[in-house]
């Protein structure tokens, strides 16, 4: 334990001072690495690979099941994913720095506000090896140190990203501990990051409700979190019905072990007899297990909810449906269930549409579009280092800007108050 404690305090004593250096770095110098980074994953995939197959062993032999498998695996399409997302995040505005708010105040000084990093960075997740490429992206970009500690069944594939990690950061001139992979499996390292207030300024933690839960309870620096995803898509009286089908089955079935994904089905009572049983039929094809309350199932074939499916996020081919009067029924439902993440409607009624957007609390409201969509990708950040359900500092998918702050900054001419 002795050698653990030291040991993240000697990592936290390095971000620390890297934050500092990265104060000063310009944004040609973070992009250089960037690109460096992606140069090196993309001439190392083979290495990646060989040691991404040390972690699906290991995971094979433990018992991990298929959902956390494909999470783990480092396959073409991913490392695809993640050189692109490096050359994306290059490719965005630089958020430190921006100067805004600007304003000639009576006694004559200028009072505005610059855009800063947040510090240190601690990242905590499981079995996805590639938060650790979009995690690394994101801090450097945004001039923040981080330190990443991974799951230990993805540690030979960390490992391997560190390396590539360290080559870019070297490339380009910029100190290695900018990012700084935890080497060590040891629990107490996690328990020793989150309480590491004197070096560490903010901990956002990726994976699962236990985990998140638990940085929550022993933290005692700042986290940025979702707990869990219980999307909604409620199907309005107005909705157009080849849409709403398109939609409704594309957020339940496009991938199902994300957070993102529609877990239960809202349905208004005059279009359920429309939707409902062409729904189905598209459901029992894919072998989605259908939960419904009595309206549902005088329409479909499908197994009685219980008060325990509405409030829980499956996160499998699982899916709860309730047929509700109208969008106030919907609404209620959501305002009591929903986890704030994201929620849907899908109508043609504008009127309608406006009142969702502004009455429903989440991170993120849609109007005709899948939940799916709920990622940093998706929406323009290059990547995403999570997705906060929080209220302060950053909701909904957190990019550049989520990992930055604001501070006041005044200009005077040896202005002095009277």
């Amino acid at each position: 334990m002795d050698d653990v404690n030291a040991y993240m305090e000697q990592l936290g004593y390095q971000a620390r001072e890297a934050s500092r250096q990265l104060r000063r770095v310009s944004t040609a110098e973070k992009n250089a690495a960037l690109e460096a980074m992606a140069d090196a994953i993309a001439k190392q995939r083979a290495m990646l690979q060989a040691e991404n197959a040390k972690d699906l062993e290991a995971g094979k032999a433990n018992g991990l099941d298929a959902a956390l498998l494909d999470r783990l695996q480092l396959s073409d399409k991913v490392i695809d994913t993640m050189i692109e997302g490096l050359h994306q995040i290059a490719q965005l505005p630089d958020p430190v720095g921006e100067i805004s708010d600007m304003r000639m105040r009576p006694s004559g000084i200028q009072v505005g506000k610059m855009r800063v990093p947040l510090g240190v960075v601690g990242i905590i997740y499981e079995s996805r090896p590639n938060v650790t490429i979009d995690a690394a992206a994101l801090c450097l970009k945004s001039g923040n140190a981080a330190i990443l500690r991974g799951g230990s069944e993805a540690i030979y594939s960390n490992r391997a990203l560190a390396a590539c990690i360290r080559a870019g950061l070297t490339a380009a001139g910029l100190p290695q501990s900018s990012v700084q992979v935890v080497e060590t499996t040891d629990r107490a390292a996690v328990g020793r990051l989150v309480q590491m207030a004197d070096y560490v300024d903010v901990i956002i933690p990726r994976g699962g409700k236990g985990l998140i839960e638990r940085i929550s309870q022993e933290a005692r620096v700042p986290v940025i979190k979702h707990l869990d995803g219980i999307c909604h898509v409620y199907i309005d009286k107005d909705a157009d019905v080849d849409k709403a089908i398109k939609v409704a089955f594309n957020a339940k079935t496009q991938r199902y072990g994300v957070c993102n994904a529609m877990e239960t089905l809202l349905v208004a009572d005059a279009m359920a007899a429309q939707v409902l049983p062409p729904l189905a039929k598209l459901y029992r094809e894919k072998g989605v297990e259908l939960r419904g309350c009595e309206r549902t199932r005088a329409i479909i074939d499908a197994k009685p909810a219980s008060e325990e499916d509405w409030a829980t996020e499956y996160l499998a081919p699982i899916l709860s449906i309730r047929v509700v009067d109208d969008v106030d029924a919907a609404m209620d439902h959501i305002a009591r269930y929903s986890s704030g993440h994201t929620e849907s409607i899908i109508t043609e009624n504008f009127t309608t549409a406006r009142r969702f957007l502004a009455e429903v609390d989440a991170s993120s409201v849609m109007v005709n579009a899948s939940t799916r969509f709920a990622d940093g990708f998706e929406y323009g950040l290059g990547a995403e280092i999570g997705i906060s359900t929080d209220k302060f500092h950053a909701r909904g998918p957190v990019g550049l800007e989520g990992l930055t702050s604001q501070k006041w900054i005044v200009l005077g001419d040896g202005t002095i108050r009277k």
